[in-house]
């Protein structure tokens, strides 16, 4: 897994909460890459996310968001296809055959709608006191953990074989939904596929928030 940083950059600087699945998922594809960056945690909650200077950067005032030399780029999913279209050489995490392709976009589109309102949401109401429907996360998360965890029985990585941007996309709520209060106890091939994520040599991370609920 080869990148093309230029040698007259800067790193990169990546702006984030530190407990945020969203955030730890840029963060991951910038580690996996090898890619020089570093962190910027922003005082969310006296507003540092709502700052002119930040609006700049991410026009929605969310987070992650990154500054490559002058580029600038909000929204974990962009930014994983910005860093890998840009940076990657040699490896596939986003392939270019159709159904391959096809196979790692629906994992995407899973991590904006089925994790977000279901391992993302619980945590959310767990941690942060967000004022959600935590059952009826909680029954997202149970029915989205039932597909993957099917799925994984039958290959080591969500989208096939090998790691791809799939897996990057969906770690990182996944892996802290115990925050949340849902055990990943029953689910030994969705454990199985963490510990291979996690066994990549330049894995980092997520902070965690608070000791396992379930």
């Amino acid at each position: 897994m080869n990148i093309k940083f230029p040698t007259n950059s800067s790193p990169i600087k990546l702006y984030r909460n530190p407990i945020s699945g969203h955030c730890h998922r840029a963060e991951l594809m910038l580690a996996l890459l090898d890619i020089p960056y570093e962190t910027i945690d922003l005082d969310m909650a006296n507003g540092a996310h709502k700052t002119p200077e930040y609006l700049k950067i991410s026009p929605f005032g969310q987070v992650p968001a990154i500054d490559d030399n002058g580029v600038t780029l909000s929204d974990s999913n962009a930014i994983m296809i910005y860093l890998y279209k840009k940076y990657n050489e040699g490896y596939e995490w986003y392939p270019e055959e159709p159904i391959k392709a096809a196979e790692v976009q629906r994992w995407l589109s899973v991590a904006a709608g089925e994790i977000a309102y279901g391992p993302c949401a619980v945590r959310l109401v767990k941690v942060f006191a967000a004022d959600l429907d935590y059952n009826k996360a909680k029954e997202i998360t149970g029915g989205l953990f039932s597909v993957i965890e099917a799925i994984l029985k039958t290959r080591n990585y969500l989208a096939g074989e090998a790691i791809t941007l799939a897996d990057v996309a969906c770690y990182s709520y996944i892996s802290h939904v115990p925050e949340g209060g849902v055990s990943l106890a029953p689910y030994h091939a969705i454990q199985a596929w963490l510990e291979r994520v996690e066994a990549h040599p330049r894995f980092v991370a997520m902070a965690r928030s608070a000791l396992p609920k379930a």
